[in-house]
């Protein structure tokens, strides 16, 4: 069983010349193929865009200051018209050509509001990527509690999403607030492991730091809780210690070494987020619009924009 009529599917993109082609082509190959997709491109100027006019899409242009990704998210929904939303990143590639077929078939249960695909590593994922993956999209069993939601591939009703947009009162970790909205009102999440992608990304110590950051400035409003430096410096201490087995394991000398460090900048960013993220609450809704971008400008820093 498959959603009757057509459903659209909702892209995001940015100088993803580099694998976008692999990714539509996949998408364009699986064996569910009534979808319309509609693709939000925040200024490529590699190859993308000529790439992307190679196959049947609606694009949609918006400036680079303007990514705000719930808010885009939100405007790309309501210019489309399905039952069924479906997500997809520019740089996830789907495995199956019933990847997408699988995703859609949870929802034949009515009870279910939404779903998302296991997502696995690129061959050349780092160690502690994989390890990191392995726990987050496990072949069997639920995910993690973390993982409450996931866009590289998923999906949800429009009932549901008309119920809780996206939020936008920080820049990251939109998918993670749905699913835990969600979570705490009942609504069912499906995790397809069937449903499988491509999908990971090797960090820069510079673009880790610009990723923790917004990510503990978003818990700050998702969970309403404030980390310390003691919670944290625990949190760093666990980290470390758990990381030195699955780079043994494959006599991974480097990445052994460049834990310490990697690790410091992963709690130390993800502790200043969470601070700026409990200051916006604290100032009150009229006074947090003031550091709304701080956490758009950290990102594009880490990535060299």
């Amino acid at each position: 069983m498959m959603p009757n009529g057509k459903v659209s599917i909702i892209m995001r993109s940015k100088n993803s010349d580099w694998v976008i082609a692999s990714t539509l082509n996949a998408l364009f190959s699986q064996r569910f193929s009534q979808f319309e997709l509609t693709i939000i491109d925040s200024g490529s100027t590699d190859n993308t865009l000529n790439i992307i006019n190679q196959y049947p899409a609606k694009l949609i242009h918006i400036n680079p200051e303007d990514y705000y990704p719930g808010r885009v998210l939100n405007q790309a929904i309501k210019t489309t018209d399905s039952e069924i939303i479906v997500f997809i990143n520019s740089d996830s590639v789907m495995l199956s050509p019933n990847s997408l077929g699988n995703l859609l078939a949870s929802f034949d249960n009515q009870n279910t509001a939404a779903a998302f695909g296991r997502q696995i590593p690129r061959p050349d994922a780092h160690t502690w990527v994989r390890r990191d993956y392995a726990i987050s999209f496990p072949e069997q069993g639920p995910p993690p509690p973390w993982i409450t939601f996931s866009l590289p591939l998923a999906a949800f009703r429009r009932e549901a999403w008309v119920k809780h947009n996206f939020y936008t009162d920080a820049w990251a970790s939109e998918d993670t607030e749905w699913g835990h909205w969600a979570k705490a009102n009942d609504q069912e999440v499906q995790y397809v492991p069937s449903a499988l992608t491509m999908h990971s990304h090797n960090y820069t110590l510079k673009q880790i730091a610009g990723r923790r950051f917004v990510e503990g400035e978003a818990d700050a409003f998702i969970y309403q809780t404030r980390d310390t430096s003691s919670q944290r410096l625990w949190e760093y201490l666990k980290s470390c210690i758990r990381d030195i087995t699955p780079h043994l394991k494959p006599l991974d000398l480097f990445g052994l070494m460049a834990i310490p460090v990697r690790r410091a900048i992963y709690h130390w960013s993800y502790f200043r987020g969470n601070r700026l993220g409990t200051k916006r609450i604290n100032a009150g809704p009229v006074k947090q619009d003031k550091d709304q971008r701080v956490g758009q400008r950290v990102v594009l820093h880490s990535n060299g924009h």
